[in-house]
């Protein structure tokens, strides 16, 4: 585009749309970015298309609105952490907690993975509209998963205080940075949580009261 063209607005034009995958990864690293410094409320359609360098049609036009973009955003954001049912069912049902918990402290302890996740963090616990997004996107592709492979009663509520234990667990570890959990060896933590882990997941008297 040319300083004296005027500035599309509406849908894109076949060549704008035609641009593909390219465009689309460099929009989404563009949300990224902007989510984790300016957070949810703070984000607009328009910065981020000013961050890619695109018009903002172009956002609407392979996202939607600023919700599903968010939603993307994330989506790639958690993409390490959907191996959880996968490192979980490696070891065996002996192994679980121990897994499950050494799978998820190494996603957060790795400073590439762990940024994105405190940024997007940040943004559920100010927005509902943020916290609805990544609810369901935790429910879908990692409880739901998780809970398919239990065999004990009451799965999906198992699979829930699991990742309850260890979120909460992350928050004071990497975002309120308390101490001596904030310091501590990950792997003195992941011992010490592993067989509460292990009861959620594989125990057949740890499930929920009527």
């Amino acid at each position: 585009m040319t300083a004296g063209t005027p500035r599309r607005r509406g849908r894109p034009s076949r060549t704008e749309a035609a641009a593909g995958p390219a465009t689309r990864d460099r929009i989404l690293e563009a949300a990224r970015e902007e989510f984790s410094e300016r957070g949810y409320d703070k984000t607009s359609v328009r910065g981020i298309a000013k961050a890619a360098g695109v018009d903002p049609a172009l956002v609407h036009h392979y996202f939607g609105k600023k919700e599903d973009v968010f939603g993307a955003a994330i989506e790639q954001s958690f993409a390490p952490a959907f191996g959880v049912p996968d490192a979980i069912a490696a070891g065996g049902p002996e192994k679980a907690g121990e897994n499950m918990a050494r799978y998820l402290f190494g996603v957060w302890e790795n400073p590439v993975t762990r940024l994105p996740l405190l940024a997007v963090l940040r943004s559920a616990f100010s927005n509902e509209t943020a916290a609805a997004t990544l609810r369901a996107l935790i429910e879908k592709r990692l409880l739901a998963r998780v809970a398919g492979d239990l065999q004990v009663p009451d799965p999906e509520f198992r699979a829930q205080l699991a990742a309850g234990h260890l979120i909460g667990i992350a928050v004071l570890r990497y975002v309120v940075k308390m101490e001596p959990i904030a310091s501590a060896d990950v792997e003195d933590v992941v011992a010490m949580v592993a067989p509460a882990l292990e009861r959620y997941l594989t125990s057949p008297e740890a499930g929920a009261q009527p």
